[in-house]
C-alpha cells in the first residue's frame, strides 16, 4: 500500500491481488471527510495474492499507518475550521446540533446510590423551624444530619419523595396528647416506608424577650398540643390569658422575637429560646413530667427485618362490611402471643359510610374505618407472617406500612430533655 500525504483532491487506492480498492477519498473542501476501508481478500494460507504487503499482518499495518495520518489531518482540520464542521463518516452525515459543553452530565451509578448507613451525614426533613423538637428528633435519630426545615407535614413527605431528602423525621403521637391524625392520613397516602422510630422526652418552657417579666404577659402563643400539656401550670403561675395556637412551638418562639411582642410569651424549647435570643422565664412546665413524643423515620425504600434485636411492625387495613372484622384480626394476634403497642382508627376517605338496609324497613348509616395497628414482631418472625396471613383473609385491605427496630433508649422521667 502506497501512502502520500493528503491534499486538497488525491485519490489513493491500494491494489491487492486483482481487486481494487477505494481506500479513501479527501474532498477538496478540508471540512470534509470521506473514509472507507475493505478487506482484502486472502487465501487459504493467510496471504493476498499479490499488491504492497505480503500478509494480512502487513497490510493490517498499513492500514493503522494510514488511519493515523487520517486522524492527524482530522485534528488539524477541527482546528481549522471550529465547531461549524460537518463530518462524513462513511458516507453519513454527522452534525452536532447542540455544543457538547452544553450537554447534561450523565447521571452516575453514584446518583442513583442508596443513601448512607444509618448515622451518617443524612438529609432529612423535618416539619417546622429550627429549634422545634422534630429538629431535634431528627439529630437523635441520625447524628449529624443536615436537618431540613419543612412548613408542613406534607412537605417532608415530598421532599422525600423528590429525592431533596434522604429521610423525614415525623411526629405519630404523644403520650399525653394522643395521636398526631394528620401524619397516619398521610402514611397512607404517601408510598414511603417506616424504618425506625424515636421517643423524645419534651421539656417545655416558657419564653419571653429580655427584661419582659411575667406579670407583663397578657397571651401565650404554642403549637396547640403544646398548649394543652401546659394548661394547668399556666394557671398555677397565675397566667390566665389568652391562649392562640400557631403551627409549631419553635415557630412561636421566632414570632415573638422577630416581631419583638413584649407582651407575648411561647411555648418552645430551650435551644428556641437560645436561638432567637428569648429569656426562660419557667422551666419544665409541662403538667405531666412524663411527657413523651414518638417520631417515625421515613424512606423511600424499607429495611431488612430481622430478629436479633426488638422489631416493631405497622400495618394498616380495612374491610368492606365495617368494624365486624375487628375480632377476627385481634385475635390472629392474640393466637400467637404477639403484642399489639397501638390501635388507631381512621376514617375510610374513599367510603366514609356504608348504607345498611331496605327502603322498607329504613337504613342504617355506619361509618367506615381504617385501622392502624402496631404490633411489637419483625416480619423476618414466622409468627408475624403467619398472622397476616390470617389478617389478609379477614380484611379487603392490608398494607405494610414498615417493619423497624424498637427505640430502646433508656430514658427516666425525671430526666429533663435538652430541649
Amino acid at each position: 500500500m502506497q501512502c502520500v500525504a493528503p491534499s486538497s483532491s488525491i485519490g489513493f487506492k491500494s491494489t491487492i491481488g486483482t481487486t481494487s480498492y477505494n481506500v479513501f477519498h479527501l474532498p477538496a473542501r478540508l471540512n470534509q471527510l470521506n473514509i472507507q476501508c475493505a478487506a482484502a481478500p486472502a487465501t487459504a494460507n493467510g496471504f493476498a495474492s499479490g499488491g504492497v504487503g505480503k500478509s494480512r499482518a502487513d497490510w493490517q499495518s498499513s492500514c493503522a499507518i494510514l488511519a493515523s495520518k487520517v486522524e492527524s489531518q482530522q485534528q488539524n482540520t477541527d482546528n481549522s475550521t471550529g465547531a461549524d464542521q460537518i463530518t462524513v463518516v462513511n458516507g453519513h452525515n454527522s452534525l452536532d446540533l447542540v455544543p457538547i459543553k452544553k450537554l447534561p452530565k450523565p447521571l452516575t451509578i453514584a446518583d442513583l446510590s442508596p443513601a448512607p448507613s444509618h448515622g451518617s451525614t443524612l438529609r432529612v426533613a423535618y416539619q417546622g423551624v429550627p429549634g422545634a423538637y422534630s429538629e431535634a428528633a431528627a439529630g437523635k435519630a441520625y447524628p449529624n444530619c443536615d436537618a431540613i426545615p419543612c412548613d408542613q407535614f406534607e412537605v417532608a413527605f415530598q421532599a422525600v419523595e423528590l429525592w431533596i431528602a434522604d429521610r423525614a423525621v415525623l411526629p405519630v403521637e404523644n403520650s399525653l396528647g394522643g395521636s398526631i391524625h394528620r401524619n397516619y392520613d398521610l402514611l397512607l397516602r404517601h408510598r414511603l416506608h417506616i424504618v425506625g422510630e424515636v421517643q423524645l422526652p419534651v421539656h417545655h418552657c416558657l419564653l419571653a424577650l429580655p427584661g419582659v417579666r411575667k406579670e407583663f404577659i397578657n397571651r401565650v402563643i404554642s403549637h396547640p398540643q403544646a398548649l394543652a400539656q401546659c394548661e394547668l401550670t399556666l394557671t398555677k403561675l397565675g397566667l390566665t390569658v389568652t391562649r392562640e395556637a400557631v403551627d409549631d412551638t419553635a415557630g412561636a418562639a421566632e414570632f415573638v422575637a422577630a416581631n419583638d411582642l413584649r407582651d407575648t410569651a411561647a411555648i418552645a424549647s430551650a435551644r428556641a429560646a437560645e436561638l432567637y435570643g428569648l429569656n426562660i422565664l419557667a422551666d419544665g412546665i409541662q403538667d405531666d413530667s412524663s411527657n413523651v413524643t414518638r417520631f417515625v423515620m421515613l424512606a423511600r425504600e424499607p429495611i431488612i427485618p430481622r430478629t436479633d434485636i426488638p422489631f416493631k411492625t405497622s400495618i394498616v387495613f380495612a374491610h368492606e362490611h365495617g368494624t365486624s372484622v375487628l375480632f377476627k384480626v385481634l385475635s390472629a394476634f392474640a393466637f400467637r402471643n404477639i403484642s399489639l403497642t397501638k390501635i388507631e382508627s381512621r376514617p375510610h376517605r374513599n367510603r366514609p359510610i356504608r348504607v345498611v338496609g331496605d327502603e322498607n324497613v329504613g337504613t342504617a348509616k355506619h361509618f367506615e374505618y381504617l385501622f392502624y395497628v402496631d404490633f411489637e414482631a419483625s416480619m423476618a418472625d414466622v409468627r408475624a407472617q403467619n398472622a397476616l396471613a390470617e389478617v389478609q383473609e379477614y380484611t379487603s385491605f392490608l398494607r405494610v406500612l414498615g417493619s423497624y427496630p424498637m427505640d430502646m433508649t433508656p430514658w427516666s422521667p425525671s430526666a429533663s430533655s435538652s430541649q
